[in-house]
């Protein structure tokens, strides 16, 4: 088992929490119940599942939840693009945070490989 609070997976996907709830802010009032709530539960998702795997009994389950965490980077990238595409973002921050979720990503995955499955 390990202790989430000390992975760097996790504190990098809290800090893209953050980022997120801050850019979504500012998103027109018709996208509260849209692309807002859509972009900042796929964010929390992301470190929700990498904590809640820290709970399993074995690498092999917490792999599955590292599976999940991924997926929803991934979805988080897509509502990204939407975002950007339909102006509620700058090109400057739409690649800072393109940047941000790719690192992620790939942290994840590094991360799942490390993992023995004995």
């Amino acid at each position: 088992m390990h202790n989430f609070k000390k992975l760097k997976i996790w504190n990098e996907s809290m800090a893209l929490v953050s980022e997120s709830y801050k850019i979504t802010r500012n998103f027109p009032d018709f996208e509260t119940y849209g692309l807002t709530s859509q972009m900042n539960r796929c964010a929390v998702s992301i470190p929700s599942n990498i904590s809640e795997g820290t709970s399993k009994s074995s690498n092999k389950h917490f792999a599955q939840y590292l599976e999940y965490s991924l997926g929803s980077a991934f979805e988080w990238k897509t509502q990204l693009n939407v975002a950007f595409n339909e102006n509620y973002i700058s090109e400057e921050k739409f690649k800072e945070l393109e940047d941000k979720i790719k690192q992620i990503q790939k942290m994840i995955s590094s991360f799942k490989s490390g993992l023995k499955w004995s």
